[in-house]
C-alpha cells in the first residue's frame, strides 16, 4: 500500500493520554474521538490534519494506558500511517487491531521534519521523504498484518476469513 501526505512531528513518549485525552473517553464514536485527537499538545492538530497526512513519533510511542481509543482517534483523523522510532507494545497491537499500519525507524525519525511530504510503502517499509531526498527503510509490515489493515482491521479480517 502505497500513501502520500504531510508530516505532523511529535517527540519521544507521546502517551495514550496525549492522543486522546481521558475526558473524552466516553465516547466510542470515531469522529468524536478524532475532534479531540492530540489537542492536548497540539490544538491544531485536529482543526488542520487533513485527509492521508502521516504522523511521526520519536521513542516510545502510545505509552501509557492500553486504551484501543488512542489509534482509532488517529485513525479517524484521516492518518492512514503513523510512523515512529519505537512504539509501546500495547499502541503496536492495537493499532493492528484496528487495521492502522505502524512503521518503526528507529533514530531516523529524527531526521524527518514537521511539514515534510512522505511517500510510504507498508507493504516494503520504504519511506521517501519527498521534501529531502532521504529513503528510510523500516521492517515492512508482516504479510497478515497487511492483509489486517486492508481489511480495515482485525475484526474485518475475521470477518472476511
Amino acid at each position: 500500500m502505497s500513501l502520500e501526505g504531510k508530516v505532523w512531528r511529535y517527540g519521544d513518549n507521546i502517551d495514550t493520554d496525549v492522543i486522546i485525552p481521558a475526558r473524552y473517553l466516553n465516547s466510542f464514536d470515531p469522529k468524536d474521538l478524532a475532534a479531540h485527537c492530540m489537542e492536548d499538545i497540539d490544538e491544531t492538530f485536529s482543526k488542520k490534519v487533513e485527509e492521508g497526512d502521516i504522523m511521526v513519533g520519536g521513542k516510545n510511542f502510545g505509552c501509557g494506558s492500553s486504551r484501543e481509543h488512542a489509534p482509532v482517534a488517529i485513525k479517524a483523523s484521516g492518518v492512514p500511517v503513523v510512523i515512529a522510532a519505537s512504539f509501546a507494545r500495547i499502541f503496536y497491537r492495537n493499532g493492528i487491531n484496528i487495521g492502522l499500519p505502524l512503521l518503526e525507524i528507529g533514530d531516523d525519525v529524527e531526521k524527518i521534519k514537521a511539514g515534510d511530504k512522505l511517500r510510504v510503502d507498508t507493504s516494503t517499509g520504504t519511506i521517501e521523504d519527498l521534501t529531502t531526498g532521504d529513503v528510510f527503510h523500516a521492517h515492512p509490515l508482516p504479510g497478515f498484518v497487511q492483509e489486517i489493515a486492508q481489511a480495515g482491521g482485525l475484526i474485518n479480517y475475521i470477518k472476511k476469513k
